[in-house]
């Protein structure tokens, strides 16, 4: 039944490519947030230590809950794969694999990411840099007020780059080896993170294992991102040898262990350098980046997902089901 888990595959990345994200009211993710605001006023403290516990166990609460609905939808797709063949279990069947691939094109967001990432390019094309500083801000963590026109335009390339690991190779990654509970626990402890995961006195200490989980969870996704990203530069004719330097020159400089290495990669095969004032610059371009680095990005990101969903997630499920491990997950 192999089959079962790469077409819900192929059905989530058409899906996001074609529709993108459903309205908020559908959105998995979109109750993930919603619990996590509801738990985390419940995690506060005086006391440090005790709000480094009280977030961690409500972070573990968080996915319990969530790894227990998706296991039981989980479990009642493998009772129907295992019944006797009929045109009744074919019917199931066909139900079951839709019915997963809608559930996995949740956790990524490749046409959402472009949709968020389009709005500031346009607002800045109408030299409404006030309202790109705006839009902005609702896809980085950094303060937006301040910055200029190419100091925006830097952030949505690198927010572009986070994201194929975070939106989209992240999830795939984890669905590969755990199905649709790795890639939900994955997209959980992302979501957290993005919530509550900043270094101030009010997240310190509650977000700190939220932080530090999605560290660990990324680590191999963002190597091996970028490594795809190269071999897609590759057959879009970037310039992936210097993305290759860059990557491995840079790549460790952010705060985040992994966040710099897509973003250096990108860097690298644009030509262009990204800075994020006070806190690093990725790359040695000196170019203006333009509306055609945009374009290249999204080209690279949308590429990077596909190459990736052939060259490493199916691979994996198939070579994990010939040995009788992905079902029994």
């Amino acid at each position: 039944m192999m089959f079962v888990p790469i077409i819900a595959v192929i059905i989530a990345l058409v899906l996001d490519l074609v529709f993108g994200d459903p309205k908020n009211r559908y959105h998995p993710t979109v109750w993930i947030g919603r619990i996590i605001g509801k738990i985390i006023p419940y995690t506060r403290s005086q006391n440090p230590t005790n709000e480094k516990i009280n977030g961690t166990l409500g972070i573990v609460f968080i996915v319990i809950l969530i790894s227990v609905l998706i296991s039981l939808f989980s479990s009642s797709m493998n009772q129907i794969y295992n019944l006797d063949s009929n045109i009744y279990k074919t019917l199931l069947v066909i139900t079951g694999v839709i019915a997963t691939g809608i559930l996995l094109k949740t956790t990524i967001a490749i046409k959402g990411m472009e949709s968020h990432a389009s709005a500031i390019m346009d607002s800045l094309s109408k030299n409404d840099l006030e309202g790109a500083r705006v839009k902005l801000s609702m896809i980085v963590k950094r303060d937006t007020m301040n910055l200029d026109k190419q100091h925006v335009i830097s952030a949505t390339l690198e927010s572009i780059s986070e994201n194929i690991v975070d939106g989209i190779t992240g999830p795939l990654f984890y669905f590969s080896f755990f199905g649709l509970i790795g890639a939900f626990v994955y997209r959980t402890i992302n979501t957290a993170d993005s919530m509550v995961g900043y270094k101030t006195d009010i997240f310190r200490n509650v977000g700190w294992f939220a932080a530090n989980c999605d560290k660990a969870l990324n680590f191999l996704p963002s190597r091996l991102t970028s490594l795809v990203m190269i071999l897609s530069c590759i057959i879009l004719k970037k310039d992936w040898r210097h993305s290759i330097h860059i990557m491995k020159r840079d790549g460790p400089k952010t705060e985040s262990p992994n966040a710099g290495y897509p973003m250096a990669t990108l860097a690298g095969a644009l030509g262009i350098k990204f800075e994020k004032i006070e806190h690093y610059v990725l790359g040695d371009g000196n170019s203006v980046i333009t509306e055609m680095h945009f374009k290249s990005a999204i080209s690279i990101m949308k590429l990077t997902s596909i190459m990736f969903t052939l060259c490493f997630t199916i691979p994996v499920i198939i070579i994990l089901s010939s040995i009788g491990w992905w079902f029994n997950v």
